[in-house]
């Protein structure tokens, strides 16, 4: 059975443009990504799926693939799965473009469990939340998950509500794993009224039926949403690996 990582990447955004091609220790933000997910040692290929040639041109220069989508598809689900359906693998994992901090044990972790259970469409990440900061924060999407493992619900809300003893919160990691069937079956499905409500893509999946499997990790990630969050993965980068980038 073979994977394949699919890194959707557009130049537009409204907070933060061309974001993917911002610098970050002497590489694109999209290097970063891409070079995560290259040594992860279950992925059998990774691809950058972008609508913009300035993004293709910056992944081919450092030696990395570019598949050009078109600039109409809805969401960075669609782009995924656009690069997918004429591939031949039987996982697809989507790592956002913004996501530089995302370890190659995180990828392998969500492929693993999709390659030993090929009946679970779908599969995700969490990390146990300890800030009272961070759970109160709309911009954390937390998870709550049953004895399986498999999700129960996504938030932007602090779940669960606790009226005695302090529970357990769960952060939601941007990494989507996907059965490649289950992939073409959730870009036909019609959005729904929880994800429409919290602006989470992950809760059509659910509210249409289709299992999350939400694995738990030590490791963390800060996305790149605005041009200050660069000093803080800048931060980040330099305490994994302390000597300077060429």
């Amino acid at each position: 059975m073979s994977v394949l990582v699919v890194i959707p990447a557009r130049y537009g955004s409204t907070r933060f443009p061309g974001k993917p091609l911002a610098m970050l220790r002497g590489k694109p933000v999209i290097q970063h990504v891409y070079e995560g997910a290259a040594q992860a040692k279950g992925v059998d290929e990774a691809v950058v799926a972008t609508d913009d040639q300035r993004i293709a041109a910056a992944v081919k220069a450092f030696g990395g693939e570019a598949i050009m989508t078109p600039s109409a598809l809805p969401s960075g689900t669609h782009r995924v799965a656009a690069v997918a359906r004429d591939a031949t693998c039987d996982v697809v994992i989507n790592i956002q473009g913004d996501e530089p901090l995302m370890e190659p044990a995180m990828i392998d972790d969500v492929a693993n469990a999709l390659l030993a259970e090929p009946h679970v469409p779908m599969a995700t990440l969490c990390r146990r939340l300890d800030s009272s900061e961070d759970i109160a924060n709309p911009n954390i999407v937390k998870v709550v998950r049953d004895q399986q493992g498999f999700a129960l619900y996504f938030s932007r809300a602090p779940i669960p509500f606790h009226r005695g003893e302090m529970a357990a919160y769960w952060k939601h990691l941007g990494i989507y794993g996907y059965q490649k069937a289950a992939l073409l079956q959730f870009i036909e499905l019609s959005p729904t009224p929880l994800e429409q409500a919290e602006q989470l893509e992950q809760l059509r999946a659910m509210e249409h039926g289709l299992r999350i499997h939400v694995i738990e990790t030590t490791h963390d990630t800060i996305a790149v949403d605005a041009p200050e969050d660069l000093k803080k993965v800048e931060e980040r980068l330099v305490a994994r690996s302390p000597q300077p980038m060429p």
